[in-house]
């Protein structure tokens, strides 16, 4: 009977003992050669630090950079068996800045370990391994309090960490773990149970996996991204990786975007006609029918063929120096197939101290965040969690060509490109003709208190005076509704802005002069709500007034909770404004009255032949 193959990561901070605990297990199971052994004996001499003692973790760290430094810097895959299990096994990287190889080795395994140095406990890298691996989803966490024999085993420092390490497991959300005291120098509780720890009833680590039964995978959908199409003057046929399911000679399958469908011809398995193939497996098959397959389609079962989407909701984690940019080009790649993509938003970031949900615009490097994804096409995909291959992708920079992000898909969409504007008979300029006036936008932006709605007011009651044709848009009054699930965080913000620019451009649709009285703190939403109409259209009023001056207006009382601390994201207190580089008009309020501005408006727009 074959045996069974685990994937296994092996992480923790660095100085945990990584090395030394896979250097144990490939000594202990004899998968290492006698010379790579005599290698290791000789350059402990040089590079080790275990005394007289082999240096087993010379035996694992392979790179000269990593001997000399005594760290592990690449991803290195190793390879043991016992009688029971084949192991695949991702010695990662325990340093900060090699966090992006930890979270790459997290992707390709099935359970992980995680090495805590007894004497120093939890560390801040520690807990940032096991948020990735909660993320990449990883079945169990078997974790190792290591170098127990540095603190005599004892038992209480032993529960401590234990404890610890559980309360922060429940705040990630994760439920499936085994602790075990081990000393991967000695060799303590690795292979077999340690005489020296009698209070620990357990396993000993490789009993452990040797028993470990992860969950059977559900019978998957058949889905293989094509990677290469192999042909000749006499042969036409598609290669590629199986990602999920198995496939028959005479199956009916469906080609992804296309959505042609044909029946399978021939498999070709290691060069050899096979009638059957499974996931996991390298392929080639020949289709029945005449179908024209590029890399990146994807070959998939007729009965639930994978779909293709042009839109995606992802956890990134962001690995470059450079900050990741909202709306600039970057190269997504996915199993087999790439195209341009932007990032639309981002949602929130983790704050990685204690893992809560922070709103931002960007991300830095190491840092995690949701965001939604556009692509310049459509791609055939799934989310992570049906499919661990076909639901990742990285992020390249398309001047440097440098990997940037890589990330996991959890939500698909599809863009709303068969959605068009209706023509109607009576457009805007026959409204506006009707009205007798010019339909535009008056934004009055600044801070709270500065005197926005005041003045709009004031110029909202000259223009009807004049019979013309308004409507005021207030910002207070839209979170009363249209807006009231918003929040003031600086993604709400965006969004409010987004749907009052949207508003009122149908208002101006129906030929109304629209005001609008909104703080609107950031350049990018009025430059977007600049763009979105005719730019003569567009009048941005900054209404300037000092911070000092509309702390003592504050006939709200906002200010006063916002310095107390009782209320959160306030323009001004806690909460940025950034100030318009070229408004079309800046108004004092603190120097003039409201109806000295409001004339100064008025003025404005019969400059502008508005009215």
């Amino acid at each position: 009977m074959e045996k069974k193959v685990l994937k296994l990561l092996i992480s923790g901070s660095v100085d945990d003992g990584k090395s030394t605990l896979l250097g144990r297990l490939l000594y202990e199971t004899k998968s290492v050669f006698q010379d790579q052994l005599n290698s290791a004996k000789e350059e402990s001499k040089k590079y080790g630090t275990q005394g007289s003692n082999t240096d087993l973790a010379l035996l694992v760290d392979g790179l000269q950079d990593e001997r000399e430094q005594g760290i592990t810097i690449d991803v290195a895959y190793r390879y043991f068996q016992t009688k029971y299990k084949k192991y695949i096994i991702a010695d990662t990287p325990g340093h900060k800045q090699y966090t992006r190889n930890m979270a790459t080795g997290a992707s390709n395994s099935e359970l992980a370990l995680i090495i805590i140095d007894a004497t120093k406990g939890i560390t801040e890298q520690t807990r940032l391994h096991a948020f990735i691996i909660s993320l990449f989803r990883l079945e169990k966490i078997i974790i190792l309090i290591n170098k127990m024999d540095l603190i005599s085993f004892n038992k209480k420092k032993y529960e401590k960490i234990k404890k610890e390490f559980i309360n922060y497991l429940g705040v990630i959300n994760f439920d499936q773990y085994e602790f075990i005291p081990i000393s991967a120098l000695t060799g303590d509780n690795v292979v077999k149970k340690s005489k020296k720890i009698k209070w620990y009833k357990g396993k000993s680590l490789l009993n452990s996996l040797d028993t470990t039964i992860l969950k059977k995978k559900e019978l998957s959908n058949f889905r293989m991204p094509v990677q290469w199409v192999n042909r000749n003057s006499s042969f036409r046929g598609y290669s590629g990786i199986i990602t999920s399911g198995f496939l028959s000679k005479g199956d009916k399958v469906n080609i992804s975007p296309s959505n042609k469908v044909t029946k399978i011809k021939k498999i070709f398995l290691s060069g050899k006609n096979s009638r059957t193939a499974q996931e996991n497996q390298s392929i080639t098959v020949q289709l029945n029918d005449q179908i024209d397959v590029v890399r990146g389609d994807c070959v998939s079962s007729f009965v639930n063929p994978i779909k293709s989407y042009d839109s995606i909701n992802a956890k990134i984690f962001w690995i470059d120096k450079s900050i990741l940019v909202l709306k600039k080009k970057y190269k997504i790649q996915f199993t087999a197939s790439n195209t341009d993509a932007e990032i639309i938003f981002i949602s929130y970031k983790y704050n990685l101290k204690n893992f809560t949900k922070v709103n931002t615009k960007t991300l830095n490097e190491n840092e995690i965040g949701f965001c939604k994804i556009s692509l310049s096409k459509k791609i055939p995909l799934e989310k992570f969690s049906s499919n661990k291959k076909m639901g990742t992708f990285i992020l390249i920079d398309k001047i440097t060509n440098s990997t940037v992000g890589t990330g996991i898909i959890d939500d698909l969409n599809e863009s709303n490109k068969n959605i068009f504007w209706q023509v109607t008979k009576i457009n805007k300029e026959i409204r506006a003709k009707t009205n007798l006036q010019k339909p535009c936008l008056l934004w009055f932006t600044g801070l709270s208190a500065s005197g926005k709605s005041t003045i709009a007011n004031l110029v909202e009651k000259k223009l009807f005076e004049l019979n013309k044709k308004t409507y005021l848009l207030d910002g207070d009054n839209l979170r009363h509704g249209l807006n009231k699930d918003l929040t003031f965080t600086d993604i709400d913000r965006k969004e409010n802005i987004r749907r009052v620019t949207e508003v009122s451009k149908l208002m101006m649709d129906a030929g109304l002069i629209v005001l609008t009285s909104f703080i609107s703190p950031f350049r990018s939403d009025r430059f977007l709500a600049r763009k979105s109409v005719n730019s003569e259209e567009f009048i941005e009023i900054f209404v300037d007034a000092p911070l000092a001056v509309c702390e003592k207006r504050d006939p709200k009382g906002l200010y006063k909770k916002a310095r107390s601390g009782e209320l959160k994201n306030f323009t001004g207190v806690s909460s940025q404004y950034e100030k318009p580089n070229n408004p079309d008009l800046i108004l004092k309020s603190a120097k003039f009255t409201p109806k000295q501005l409001a004339d100064k408006v008025f003025t404005h727009l019969q400059k502008k032949k508005i009215i």
